[in-house]
């Protein structure tokens, strides 16, 4: 093995983190340096960040430092990303820091961007227009809950891709749940507005949400492209002129890539994400470039989850391409994700890039976990997650039973008995 291999990840968060952990685990000091950048030191728990505007969770109970994430033997630099020049092999920092890589991993995730929809980064912004997702909307969010009497709520996304594309759902799921909690449910509308021409973007499980929105009475508004965001007038305007009213709105901006990626010719892609090969994770701009989490482009949720099992894939793939193997090609776009549904329930959905969410049991067919199907099990799931995030998945081990591609053991295929 060639000693002193470079290896520099842009990002410490989910991805960032639990690839420097495990690629410090595959390689001694003398094998590899390791970097990981970032332009903060506040890692985010951010299925935590759905919580905090109805109280059941506190920014400070989902944040740690980041340089605390990381194994002994990987270094920290605090700095912004200026540029990467691929053909020179060095990342340039805004500190002026210059890093030289053998392998570069790109893992800083999106940006919001609410500027971009006209009027909803305006005099409306954290006033009566918030998102939950960041600390500081989240938490504004939740003054705003708490003040909130009745009238109505939307909740809406401008347009995919978002971080976790379940997450708006869930918010609707819970404020039905809150306000049923402090007795003025009669007294509030609650809308979902989505582009799609349903609830969610893949069909099975978008007759489940959409029926699980009728029971709790949550109207359901699709293919309203947001055009505009009319604070003063609480309209929210699609580009077709249609108008849906609101006292108070919850959406989701665009998100696009980081701005240093647009800034490195030939890193970048439409909106500053990366063109990965879906199945190595592998950068289509240079082959000693990797990406995996949200920065990436492939076509499966920004989800957690996905960072994960990419992680496990990826890993391999570094240590392939570093000894001149022929990368692992099996990552499959495995997803799942826990939806609160309010009440201490939840669904569980499993997919891939290939195969929508299916009903059955999760992990195998004995379960424990049920798909596409209410319960407290689940609930309870997604409350434990916390704890395996920031002592499983974070220092980069593999959680039992639970494979980085999808397996069909205990799912029912359409046309199978439920």
């Amino acid at each position: 093995m060639e000693i002193g291999h470079k290896i520099v990840i842009l990002g410490g968060g989910t991805g960032g983190t639990l690839m420097a952990n495990r690629l410090r685990r595959l390689y001694t000091r003398e094998e590899a340096d390791i970097a990981v950048v970032d332009k903060d030191d506040a890692h985010v728990y951010q299925p935590g960040l759905l919580f905090v505007p109805f109280g059941l969770a506190h920014a400070e109970d989902i944040m740690r430092p980041r340089r605390r994430q990381l194994r002994s033997g990987v270094d920290f630099h605090l700095s912004d990303v200026d540029h990467v020049a691929l053909d020179d092999q060095r990342v340039t920092l805004a500190d002026g820091t210059v890093l030289p890589y053998d392998v570069l991993i790109v893992a800083t995730g999106v940006r919001l961007q609410p500027e971009e929809t006209e009027g909803m980064a305006g005099d409306g912004w954290l006033q009566n227009v918030f998102t939950f997702y960041d600390v500081a909307g989240a938490t504004a969010l939740h003054d705003a809950v708490e003040r909130f009497e009745g009238g109505r709520l939307v909740v809406n996304f401008v347009d995919l891709p978002i971080k976790c594309p379940v997450a708006p759902l869930e918010f609707s799921f819970l404020a039905d749940w809150y306000f049923h909690e402090r007795g003025i449910r009669d007294k509030v509308e609650l809308t979902f507005v989505t582009p799609l021409d349903g609830a969610f973007t893949k069909p099975v499980a978008s007759d489940h949400l959409g029926t699980l929105l009728a029971e709790k009475q949550i109207e359901l508004v699709t293919e309203f492209n947001t055009g505009e965001v009319d604070a003063g007038g609480g309209r929210l305007v699609s580009y077709d002129e249609r108008e849906v009213p609101f006292d108070l709105l919850v959406t989701i901006p665009l998100h696009a890539g980081q701005e240093y990626v647009g800034r490195s010719q030939g890193l970048g892609g439409d909106l500053d994400f990366v063109p990965t090969n879906p199945a190595t994770l592998q950068s289509l701009g240079r082959a000693n470039v990797f990406a995996l989490g949200d920065a990436t482009n492939v076509p499966t949720s920004k989800a957690g989850s996905v960072t994960h099992f990419e992680g496990e894939i990826l890993t391999e793939n570094v240590r392939r391409f570093l000894a001149g193997e022929e990368l692992d090609a099996t990552y499959d776009g495995h997803a799942n994700c826990f939806i609160e549904t309010g009440f201490s329930k939840a669904l569980l959905i499993d997919f891939n890039y290939e195969t929508e969410p299916l009903p059955g049991r999760f992990p195998t067919g004995m379960g424990p976990m049920p798909l596409l199907k209410e319960s407290r099990l689940n609930h309870l799931g997604k409350l434990m997650f916390q704890w395996m995030y920031w002592h499983m998945l974070l220092p980069g081990r593999d959680i039992p039973g639970i494979a980085p591609t999808m397996q069909m053991a205990g799912k029912q295929r359409a046309g199978q008995p439920v």
